[in-house]
């Protein structure tokens, strides 16, 4: 990095270009005649009209100063979204966020805020097990092998197929030279997205939040299913789960989801993941992945969530949550006006 030039002081000699010790040339002997000529006396005048209009313009912006927009919803929350590495469920501290919140949806490139997602592989053969292999490499092409542990994981991967269905939600292992890798099956043909979801830890300490995509291929007639109809209640396994609040473009908005049983008595809902359940929520089309913050505790037998939708459009959303050590998946279309 070249050196900055030294700062103007008491020690330090003047240079030639600031300060000239002789006359100035073309300047009048002391004591003579001063004449002005009407070319420098134009000059003088157009100079003058300018730092007018300057002063002006600078006093109009002082009595209309521009309007200052306050980071709502889940922008001003994602600027806190942070764990301390190896730390138990979801806080907020100091973490750099750099995608979501309010702007858009998350998870649309494979690189990101100096972070890249390496898989070993993307084609999988149509209800065959396989395994997923990936890695996180930084601006210098090496694997990130640290980690901050958010919502009990190092790391979160979501897989989805185009058409929304097959969703899961998995949670890889780490070999020492940061390969990840995980068991997957993926049911039908198509094409399929896979979103890595963690907060990375530099070397300086600092942590920072990402949410990136891959698209796997499963070879085969690929049929898409149309998505259901809005609904703002479901049924899985003989549970009744249901959910109120309507998402706004650009808004954090309440979702407060609650779980009933046999009787519409409230299910004994289980922590999973550092919370009482897990939401995700994808962007029809694109497959945008928005942040979903939970709040930290119940409201009496409901989990809230925040839930801030980018544009208008058609949403899918899943919610995790646990019942006598069972995970269970609800599913919801909302589309947002």
């Amino acid at each position: 990095m070249p050196e900055s030039p030294p700062l103007a002081g008491p020690d330090t000699p003047a240079t030639d270009a600031s300060v000239t010790d002789g006359p100035v040339a073309g300047a009048p002997a002391a004591g003579g005649p001063v004449e002005v000529d009407r070319s420098t006396l134009r000059l003088a005048l157009v100079v003058g009209g300018l730092v007018l209009a300057v002063l002006l313009g600078f006093g109009l912006g002082r009595l209309n100063p521009p309007t200052n927009p306050t980071r709502t919803g889940a922008a001003a929350v994602a600027a806190e979204h942070s764990q301390a590495p190896g730390t138990g469920a979801h806080s907020h501290g100091g973490a750099t966020v750099t995608q979501g919140g309010d702007a858009d949806a998350a998870g649309l490139s494979i690189s990101s805020a100096g972070y890249t997602l390496a898989p070993s592989s993307v084609e999988f053969a149509p209800g065959r097990a396989g395994e997923l292999r990936f890695q996180i490499k930084d601006e210098r092409r090496r694997a990130v092998t640290r980690f901050a542990v958010v919502h009990d994981k190092p790391m979160h991967l979501i897989v989805v197929r185009r058409d929304l269905t097959g969703y899961q939600h998995l949670h890889p292992t780490m070999a020492a030279d940061g390969t990840w890798s995980v068991p997957l099956t993926l049911a039908e043909p198509g094409a399929w997205r896979a979103y890595a979801d963690f907060t990375a830890v530099a070397d300086d300490g600092r942590q920072t939040a990402v949410i990136l995509g891959a698209d796997l291929a499963v070879p085969g007639g690929y049929a898409p299913r149309p998505l259901p109809a809005p609904a703002t209640s479901t049924t899985v396994d003989g549970f009744t789960v249901g959910y109120a609040g309507t998402p706004a473009v650009g808004q954090s908005v309440p979702l407060r989801f609650r779980v009933t049983g046999s009787g519409g008595a409230a299910a004994p809902l289980q922590p999973y993941l550092g919370a009482y359940g897990h939401l995700v929520a994808l962007r029809e089309g694109d497959l945008g992945y928005l942040h979903v913050h939970p709040e930290p505790v119940r409201d009496g037998d409901a989990v809230t969530f925040w839930l801030t939708a980018p544009g208008p459009g058609r949403y899918r959303m899943f919610l995790d949550f646990q019942v006598g050590g069972v995970v269970r998946t609800a599913a919801f279309t909302v589309t947002v006006a």
